[in-house]
C-alpha cells in the first residue's frame, strides 16, 4: 500500500497491468484464464487438477512459465483483488532502514477497499468460491479422491457416507458406500441406513434431476422469488453506515483522549477508565460491523449460487438418461440416504427431491 492506493506486482499478477493513470487495468487475454480457473473450481476441479490442465494446454503462468503449480491456482482463487476489491496493509514495514516487512497479523490496522479497480470476477462469484474453499478444507485434502466424498449424508446420524471395499484382492472386488459411523463401536448397533453402490447414488441423482426438469418452470419461479428477496440490501447498508459512523466516532474520541492525556497531567486512573470504555465502545461496534459485512458477503454468495443453478436448470433441454458428473458437481449440494433406502437430493437452488435407489441397495 502506498498512500492508500492499490499496488500489484504486475509482472507476476495474471489479468492486470498498470494503466495510464497508474491504476490496475484488465488485460483481457489473461483475464480469460482467470475466469476459467474460477469456473473450473466451481465445477469441482481441485487446485491440482486445474494446474495440470493449464500446464497441459500450454497456458502461461502469472510469471510467464510453462508449468503451473497448485499454489498458483490457489492464490488466484483466494486473491480478493480479482473481485475489484483490495485489502490494504497485508504486510507492514518493521524496520525502515532495512525495509524488512512482516505479514500483518493484527499489529497494525488493515483496510478493505471496495471497488478500488475493475473486477475480473464478480464479487458474488468470488464469495461463492471462498465458501467452496472453506467447505473443502473442512472435509480435508481428499475431497476429490472419490466422486461422492463429502456430499452423501446419513439420514440417521448426520455423518458422511464413505467408500468401503468388499472382497479386496479377488475377482468379486467391489466398492460400496456406507455411513462412516455404522460400525464405529464394536458390538454396538450403528445406523440403519443401507449400503449403496456408486451406481445407486448416480441413479438417484438422475431420477431427481429428471423430476426437477419435468417441473422446471415451478422450480425456476421459486429461484426467482428467492433471488428477489436477496436483491434488497437497504437494511444491510443502513446498519453498515450506522456502525461505520460509530466506529469512526469512537476512534476519534480515543485519539482525543490520548491527546488530552499527553497535553496535561490527568488523573491516570480516570484516564485509563475513560480510555478503556472508549476502546470497548469501538471494539463492540467493529465486531458488529465485521459480522454484518460477513453476513452480506454470505448473502451475495448464496445469491450467486441460486442464480447459477437457475441458469443451468433453465438451459437444460432434457434430463440425461445417464449420470453426468459435471452436472452433478454443479447442481448438487448434498444427498441424504434414509433408512428405507431412498435418497433426498438437495440441489444448490435449495429444493429437495426424494429419489428411489432401492434397485441398488446392497445391504440394509
Amino acid at each position: 500500500m502506498q498512500g492508500g492506493k492499490v499496488s500489484m506486482a504486475y509482472k507476476h499478477f495474471l489479468g492486470y497491468e498498470k494503466g495510464p493513470d497508474s491504476k490496475p487495468q484488465i488485460v483481457e487475454s489473461e483475464a480469460k484464464t482467470v475466469r476459467r480457473i474460477y469456473e473450473l473450481f466451481l465445477s469441482g476441479s481441485t487446485y491440482r487438477e486445474i494446474a495440470a490442465r493449464l500446464t497441459a494446454e500450454g497456458v502461461p503462468t502469472p510469471s510467464g512459465k510453462s508449468v503451473w503449480h497448485t499454489s498458483a491456482a490457489k492464490s488466484i482463487l483466494q486473491n480478493e483483488k480479482y473481485s475489484g476489491n483490495a485489502i490494504l496493509q497485508k504486510k507492514y514495514t518493521v524496520d525502515f532502514l532495512t525495509k524488512k516487512q512482516k505479514i500483518n497479523e493484527g499489529e497494525v490496522p488493515q483496510y478493505y477497499v471496495e471497488n478500488s479497480h475493475p473486477a475480473i470476477i464478480p464479487p458474488a462469484t468470488f464469495e461463492l468460491v471462498q465458501d467452496e474453499i472453506r467447505r473443502r478444507e473442512q472435509l480435508g485434502h481428499n475431497v476429490r479422491s472419490k466422486l461422492f466424498t463429502g456430499r452423501v449424508i446419513c439420514g440417521e446420524c448426520g455423518g458422511f457416507y464413505g467408500p468401503k471395499v468388499w472382497n479386496s484382492g479377488s475377482k468379486y472386488r467391489s466398492v460400496v458406500w456406507r455411513c462412516n459411523g455404522r460400525y464405529r463401536q464394536r458390538g454396538v448397533a450403528g445406523c440403519r441406513t443401507p449400503h449403496l453402490t456408486e451406481e445407486g447414488l448416480k441413479a438417484a441423482f438422475v431420477r431427481a434431476w429428471a423430476a426437477l426438469v419435468a417441473d422446471r418452470d415451478r422450480y425456476i419461479s421459486g429461484c426467482e422469488t428467492e433471488l428477489a428477496s436477496l436483491v434488497d440490501t437497504a437494511a444491510f447498508d443502513k446498519q453498515t453506515a450506522t456502525l461505520t459512523a460509530e466506529c469512526a466516532e469512537a476512534a476519534a474520541l480515543v485519539e482525543e483522549c490520548i491527546a488530552a492525556n499527553a497535553a496535561s497531567a490527568l488523573n491516570q486512573a480516570e484516564y485509563q477508565m475513560r480510555y478503556d470504555a472508549l476502546v470497548a465502545r469501538y471494539d463492540s461496534a467493529k465486531i458488529q460491523l465485521d459480522l454484518l459485512k460477513r453476513d452480506k458477503l454470505e448473502r451475495m454468495a448464496h445469491k450467486e449460487k441460486i442464480h447459477r443453478f437457475a441458469d443451468i436448470l433453465r438451459g437444460a433441454e432434457s434430463a440425461p438418461d445417464e449420470f453426468d458428473e459435471k452436472l452433478w458437481r454443479e447442481v448438487v449440494e448434498t444427498m441424504t440416504v434414509h433408512s428405507r433406502g431412498d435418497v433426498t437430493v438437495k440441489f444448490c437452488g435449495g429444493m429437495e427431491i426424494l429419489a428411489d435407489s432401492m434397485d441398488f441397495t446392497v445391504y440394509r
